[in-house]
């Protein structure tokens, strides 16, 4: 157990710069109270005592202002920064080394029992507000934009932007841990590029044209 404590802030002075040492990692990040209380609320959801589950997972709402559902399943090395606002829904599944900021939600879009919550698989970044829904699959080393909606699955090495999500390939090789969330490509922007330079070019085509018959037929009286 104090192994997988000293993980835990090991794992937070690794990525967040503002974390100067282990005691400050241990008295004031409510995403890691948040995670370290889940644990023993998905201890009590296993063994079938389901109020003292919720019981937990209520607390820690109120006391860290991050909502983790006990039936959740979550890695090692998980990392919420800020927390506030999160939620991760019952069946979500969260692998190994991920990171997720404030007012992130891993939800479900459907009424029916079993898996209706996303997946994200190890070395996955998800920024501010973004939004994953539906049992959905999130791969490997894949980067999530602030307030992205994403309701489809996404393969590794990808970045997703915009609402809703479109999927970008990334043209770089992957760190161990991906903080850098605000690098990410304007879709739309590029297309509307690409339409203004398509525009352009046809207006100078008909320009040209108009000339050319201007010139055939000389009009001079």
């Amino acid at each position: 157990m104090f192994s997988r404590l000293r993980e835990d802030v090991r794992s937070v002075l690794e990525r967040d710069p503002a974390a100067h040492s282990a005691l400050q990692v241990l008295l004031f990040y409510p995403g890691l109270h948040a995670i370290w209380l889940h644990r023993i609320a998905h201890r009590f959801w296993r063994a079938h005592l389901r109020f003292p589950a919720h019981l937990i997972a209520s607390f820690a709402r109120w006391l860290t202002g991050v909502e983790i559902h006990p039936a959740a399943r979550l890695g090692r090395r998980l990392f919420i920064d800020h927390g506030m606002g999160v939620v991760i829904g019952e069946t979500a599944e969260v692998g190994d080394d991920v990171t997720l900021y404030h007012g992130v939600t891993l939800g479900g879009v459907s009424l029916a029992h079993g898996k209706r919550h996303p997946t994200l698989e190890d070395h996955v970044t998800v920024g501010a507000g973004a939004k994953l829904l539906g049992a959905i699959t999130i791969g490997r080393h894949s980067r999530i934009g602030a307030n992205a909606v994403v309701i489809k699955d996404v393969e590794p090495e990808k970045v997703v932007v915009g609402i809703p999500g479109k999927v970008v390939t990334r043209e770089r090789e992957s760190p161990p841990v991906d903080l850098q969330h605000d690098q990410l490509p304007d879709v739309v922007a590029e297309r509307l590029d690409v339409l203004l330079a398509r525009l352009s070019a046809v207006e100078a085509q008909l320009r040209a044209d108009q000339n050319a018959l201007v010139g055939e037929y000389d009009f001079t009286i």
